[in-house]
């Protein structure tokens, strides 16, 4: 089927396979459509059906509603065309200058129970994978209806197995699927890399990390990846991880590890939310401070008063995102400064 886009910059067309999500294929092609978690939750890729037919594959998506459906607004990543058609998005649609994502099948690898509700597990790959450092995809396993958005924990230059952290959530699907057996060897669909909460090429600022729970997957990859280039023998970083108690805390050993590395410059903080700490630092990680409170308010507390020149990236549930970019809105980070992807 043709697709049209009508965008502020005019007219755009591409191909989408009978099956296709029209979000998909629009990334694929190698366009800027808009989009935030891809999965139906955030609202980002709404349009306007113009002309033409569609179908709506999750009826049930939480973004629904944030639309008019009576006037033919769509989800991209929730929409099939079942013919030709023409949407009306509201934003710039342009060619994009970086690699467009890519279906892939890898297999379950290495799947590990990280606290009584976070699983680490990997997918092997078919062939090796370049991305970002921040970027995540989305992952459709044992025929789960619909698609979860998973960031990379690892980074290098191109990769044959992806690094991913779940969290267990009530009634969640995928993390019910992924606790009630061992998975290895099973079979996962993915589609990326997506994302543009990333740390870039030669980024010549001090960097701030606002985390919660699995939040912290995709800040680990920008560690990862702003520990191997040398970043912080030139510049400072500050890490603010949110987790309920101090059982709940996780990869403090990889955090450990790049505090350790950067000799001083960078800063790594577990902020509890449901438990009084005494203790300054963290009893097996001495290299991890511990505050008591949610991630946002210890970082406010924390933060120099003036973070005007830092790169911040924020990540976890949506409510603990707002607080954050609150939080560096008054501590002067300009918003274009300010770093994240809302699929929690």
């Amino acid at each position: 089927m043709q697709i049209g886009i009508e965008s502020r910059v005019g007219l755009t067309n591409f191909t989408c396979e009978g099956e296709e999500r029209i979000l998909f294929a629009g990334l694929r092609a190698g366009l800027t459509l808009p989009y935030d978690c891809a999965t139906g939750t955030c609202g980002m890729c709404k349009a306007r059906v113009r002309s033409g037919t569609v179908e709506t594959i999750w009826p049930e998506a939480p973004a629904f509603a944030k639309l008019q459906r009576d006037k033919g607004d769509i989800l991209m990543c929730q929409t099939r065309a079942t013919g030709d058609c023409v949407l009306r998005v509201p934003a710039n649609v342009v060619p994009s200058a970086a690699t467009p994502p890519q279906y892939r099948t890898g297999v379950v690898r290495h799947v590990e129970k990280l606290t009584h509700d976070v699983m680490h597990f990997e997918i092997a790959l078919p062939a090796p994978m370049s991305f970002d450092a921040g970027q995540f995809v989305v992952m459709n396993v044992g025929g789960l209806a619909g698609g979860r958005s998973y960031s990379m924990v690892n980074h290098e230059g191109s990769v044959e197995t992806l690094e991913l952290v779940l969290k267990r959530k009530p009634g969640g699907a995928v993390s019910d699927w992924l606790f009630s057996a061992d998975r290895t060897g099973q079979e996962a669909k993915i589609f990326g890399p997506l994302g543009r909460a990333t740390l870039r090429p030669h980024e010549d600022r001090d960097l701030v990390c606002i985390a919660g729970g699995s939040g912290i997957a995709g800040i680990l990859s920008i560690l990862e990846h702003a520990t191997a280039c040398g970043h912080f023998e030139r510049h400072k970083g500050q890490v603010y991880f949110g987790v309920r108690t101090l059982a709940d805390g996780f990869y403090l050993d990889r955090l450990s590890r790049h505090v350790e590395a950067a000799k001083g410059a960078l800063r790594v903080v577990l902020a509890l939310s449901h438990e009084t700490v005494n203790a300054p630092s963290h009893p097996k990680f001495p290299h991890i401070g511990v505050a008591t409170g949610f991630v946002h308010d210890v970082a406010g507390s924390l933060l120099d008063a003036d973070c005007a020149g830092t790169a911040a990236f924020v990540a976890g549930p949506p409510p603990m995102v707002d607080g954050a970019i609150r939080v560096l809105l008054g501590h002067n980070v300009p918003s274009t400064s300010i770093r994240y992807d809302k699929f929690g």
